[in-house]
């Protein structure tokens, strides 16, 4: 009977080798800021954009003022105003335990969270123009849920006026004027640095020693 040969090692495929892709940061007190304390935040899918946001925040309306860095992670798929959306409404919800989701890699996610230190979800942040059953989830497992909108708060109202929402009475539709977007967007680069201050629901975005301003604008929703 003949011996048989000894079988080689079976050849690892390089393409299937993944490596640990960027994650997004956050400020030092919410888990996200480079030289901050907590969680690394989610995995960014390897054909996502980061972009880099050096931001002086001073919020007088809410008495915040911080200094955030953070890595955002943009999907192919996402607009810059989605984008500049995302990152404004982080600056204006800022708080201990704030942090990004996986964005649109993971739909079913929100754009952003905030948990307590037991980890329970305080905060359910939507951007854009979230539909009623999304909406009726997030009410359900969330205490205060909020949507932060680039596109027509008018039209979103309508879109959603007698859907089949939970305490769809207390949900916060905050619509960023869209010119100061448009703005930003042309300026966008993938590290930027500016100063953002808010007083009296109005923005104030100082980059290269030039102001750009607009206001947010609080809509709500009908309850059925």
């Amino acid at each position: 009977m003949r011996g048989s040969r000894p079988r080689s090692p079976p050849t690892r495929n390089p393409a299937a080798r993944l490596h640990h892709p960027l994650c997004p940061a956050t400020p030092a007190n919410a888990g996200i800021h480079p030289v901050a304390r907590g969680n690394p935040g989610p995995i960014v899918a390897l054909s996502s954009t980061i972009y880099n946001f050096d931001i002086e925040l001073a919020d007088v309306d809410r008495g915040v003022y911080e200094a955030l860095a953070l890595r955002v992670a943009c999907h192919p798929s996402e607009t810059h105003e989605y984008l500049l959306t995302r990152v404004l409404a982080y600056c204006l919800e800022f708080t201990e335990g704030i942090s990004f989701g996986k964005g649109l890699s993971e739909p079913e996610e929100p754009a952003l969270t905030v948990r307590d230190l037991t980890g329970a979800l305080q905060l359910w942040v939507e951007v854009g123009a979230p539909d009623a059953r999304r909406l009726h989830k997030a009410s359900r497992e969330s205490p205060r849920v909020v949507i932060y909108t680039h596109k027509d708060p008018i039209l979103l109202v309508r879109q959603l006026a007698g859907e089949r929402i939970h305490r769809a009475e207390a949900i916060a539709l905050y619509a960023i004027d869209r010119a100061l977007l448009e703005s930003l967007g042309s300026r966008l680069e993938r590290r930027m640095a500016f100063s953002l201050s808010v007083t009296h629901a109005h923005l104030y975005v100082t980059l290269d020693g030039e102001t750009l301003s607009g206001a947010v604008e609080r809509h709500t929703l009908a309850a059925r």
